[in-house]
Parts: C-alpha cells; structure tokens; sequence
C-alpha cells in the first residue's frame, strides 16, 4: 500500500492503521459491556485467526516466493527458501515463548515459571507484545513492497484480526478489576507495539532490499506460529469447536477474497 513515496513511512503508517488504529477501535464497545459472551468472544478470535493464516499465505508467503522468482531463482529454490525461512520465523517465536515468561488470560502462564516480582498485569502485557511484534513486522515488511496486494493485504488482515483482539483485551482487563478507562488505554496500547514491529521490519529491508523475500518468510512463519500455538488452542476448547471452525472459515475466506481483489 503507498500511502507516501517514502516505503519506510509507508510501513509506519500502515502498522499504526493496522495496530494502534484498529486494536483501539475494537477496544471501544469495552466502554458499553461489562462482560462479553464466551462463545461470542470465542466465535470473534477464532475469525481473526482465519484472516491472519489467509494472510499469511497470500500477502506474505506467496509474494515471498514470487520475490524470490523474480530475483532469479529457480522456482524450487524460491520454494525451499521460502519454507526455509518460514520454519526459522516460527521457530524464533517458538524460542521467544519459552524463554521470556509471560501470561494468558485463557492458557495461563507459560515460558520460565520464575517471573520474579512481576506483576500479573505485565505479564500480560508481555504476552501481547510477544504477539503483537511479528504481527507490526509483516505489516511493515510488506509495505515496503510496490505491490498494492500485498501491502494494503498485510494491513488489512492484521487490522481486521485486532478489532476482535482488541476487544477481547479490553474486557478481559476490565474484568480482572482496571477500569474501563484503564482497561481501553493498555490496550490500545499494546497495539502501539505493532508500529515498533513495523519499524524494525521495515528497518531490515532498508539495510538490503534483496532480504525481502525471506522477510516476508519470516513473518509468515511468526504468524503462522502464532495462529498454531496459540490462537486455535484456546478457541477450540471443548464445547465449541463447531463455530470456532465456522468462524475461522469465514475469516479465512474474507480475507483470500479481499487480497484476490487487491491482487488482480
């Protein structure tokens, strides 16, 4: 998506629309409910997990395979990078959750179990950035790209993914005692992370534009991670896994017609 001539802006831009701009919009209905249903809340996650793995293929993926073609590799060898690097992003988000202790609201604790003297609240906190910085590093990653698709794809499947992301926070906060106000402002915040995510991506392809094929890899392989490890898990609990299922299909194929649209 060019929003400037400048692609570094352009991925700043971008990840601020997608991650501050739209986890602080879904955030906002936080301020009217007290609780949100659990199937709902449940339904709304497993949607954006729909859109970001149809992200992850189309806007990041692909075009990484097609970067790799274009550069002249063969495309058995733009393939096998592409995967190669796939594996090493999952595997970096993999290494990141083991090795920094954070919590979940609904898986509870994970990595090391001495967090010290920190508190719950960070934790969490935590958590959501562990989530949120590969999420802002796609988005910039693929707006630093001449392709409309990829680009605005990227932005808009992270952006839709953080609206019922946003929301869920938001309550969740709320409900373990912060008020609403508290509750909006850590959130939106946590969305804030993304545009440093963003940066850094956007950072990497500035130092070379021949690494952006495997950054886009990258990415992919944290999303896809992301999506795997923790997303499905926790929506498909028993007793709903049918409209888990439902949402992420709608969710998946939102998203693989909005970035077919952009594409042609």
């Amino acid at each position: 998506m060019q929003f400037t001539s400048d692609p570094f802006l352009n991925a700043i831009v971008a990840t601020l629309i997608a991650g501050l701009g739209a986890t602080a919009l879904g955030a906002v209905p936080a301020f009217f409910l007290r609780t949100l249903n659990e199937r709902l809340n449940n339904n709304l996650l497993s949607f954006a997990a729909g859109v970001m793995l149809a992200a992850t293929i189309f806007s990041l993926l692909l075009p990484s395979i097609e970067g790799l073609r274009n550069s002249g590799s063969e495309t058995t060898s733009a393939v096998t990078q592409a995967i190669a690097f796939l594996f090493i992003g999952g595997f970096a988000l993999w290494l990141i959750n083991e090795l920094i202790p954070h919590e979940h609201f609904g898986k509870g604790h994970e990595g090391p179990s001495d967090a010290g003297r920190l508190k719950k609240i960070w934790l969490f906190v935590i958590a959501i950035a562990i989530h949120n910085f590969p999420e802002g590093m796609a988005v910039g990653v693929a707006n630093t790209t001449e392709s409309v698709g990829t680009g605005f794809g990227a932005m808009m499947g992270i952006g839709l993914q953080n609206l019922p992301e946003g929301l869920s926070v938001a309550v969740a906060l709320h409900s373990q005692g912060y008020s609403k106000l508290y509750a909006f402002v850590a959130t939106a915040l946590t969305g804030a992370i993304e545009v440093l995510g963003g940066a850094t991506g956007a950072s990497v392809v500035f130092v070379s534009a021949g690494l952006l094929p495997w950054a886009l890899a990258f990415s992919a392989g944290a999303m896809l991670f992301i999506v795997s490890d923790e997303i499905i898990p926790e929506t498909h609990r028993p007793g709903f896994e049918n409209g888990a299922t439902l949402s992420l299909f709608i969710g998946f194929g939102l998203m693989m017609f909005l970035d077919s649209v952009l594409a042609a």
